[in-house]
């Protein structure tokens, strides 16, 4: 009982990391987008770049290396898996 009871407290940490990462996504997403550059700001350049798609790709990049992680931590159950368990025999 004590494993089970340790799997479920993992897996409840595991959720609540998951759903921060996925809060941090959103903010990145809306991040990306350059609402805050007024029309009249001078361009910068970044790695070759304008400065506002600098900005965007970094955290398209940072949303892709957190959903990957967030998937890696998150416990997917495969259906097959829960037929080939032996049920137990009713008495």
């Amino acid at each position: 009982m004590a494993e089970h009871d340790t799997t479920a407290q993992r897996r409840g940490g595991a959720g609540r990391l998951r759903l921060v990462l996925l809060a941090i996504i959103a903010v990145l997403y809306v991040l990306s987008v350059p609402w805050y550059r007024s029309a009249d700001a001078p361009l910068r350049i970044w790695l070759g770049l304008p400065d506002w798609v600098a900005t965007a790709l970094a955290c398209y990049v940072a949303a892709a290396v957190l959903n990957a992680w967030a998937w890696w931590i998150t416990d997917v159950r495969d259906p097959d898996e829960a037929r080939d368990e032996p049920s137990e025999p009713s008495p």
